[in-house]
């Protein structure tokens, strides 16, 4: 559910469902034709399968990671085949994939359910979106220095490069005296 379970309507049903204080209604005990009790509440699998009818149902056992995929087909869930040497599962709806992807996530070292691309390329997680941003700044910055030093090399002096570059002359200043500076 996320982040967002607070917000999604699915995340709110569940939770109505498994809150068994109230006693359901007679429209609410009769499931496809079956009766249900109020000693016998749906478990979660028939929840998703037969209330909520949630297209994909995937179970994944950190204990094994060993990964079991299921599909609507015909109001049951149907299990899918996948090659279990290299388990991912396409999703056309959302044209998302989901896989077993071996790698650290906050601080751990294991096997990880995660979507991929219709490249096949991992989605990065909020940790390597942040690095990777980090890594475009150091290289921008990088590359503003050189222009800086190459200007100022070509006989412009600090005024000229910096109403040409944008920054203020105190930062072109600080680029020459601290090349390393990355305080623009």
């Amino acid at each position: 559910m996320g982040e967002n379970a607070n917000s999604d309507p699915e995340a709110i049903e569940l939770d109505k469902l498994a809150d068994n204080t109230e006693s359901p209604t007679e429209e609410e005990t009769q499931l496809n034709g079956e009766t249900l009790t109020q000693e016998t509440p749906p478990r979660k699998w028939e929840v998703y399968e037969r209330i909520l009818r949630v297209p994909y149902y995937v179970v994944f056992s950190r204990y094994t990671n060993k990964v079991h995929f299921f599909k609507l087909e015909g109001g049951r869930y149907q299990q899918q085949s996948f090659n279990p040497e290299q388990p991912r599962i396409w999703i056309p709806e959302i044209e998302l994939g989901l896989g077993l992807w071996q790698g650290e996530y906050n601080g751990i070292t294991r096997q990880w359910l995660r979507w991929y691309d219709a490249s096949g390329n991992w989605i990065p997680t909020d940790g390597e979106r942040a690095e990777q941003a980090e890594a475009r700044a150091e290289q921008a910055e990088s590359q503003l220095r050189q222009v800086v030093l190459n200007l100022l090399q070509s006989g412009m002096d600090t005024e000229q490069v910096a109403i040409l570059t944008g920054l203020s002359r105190e930062q072109v200043q600080q680029l020459i005296a601290n090349p390393s500076a990355s305080e623009l």
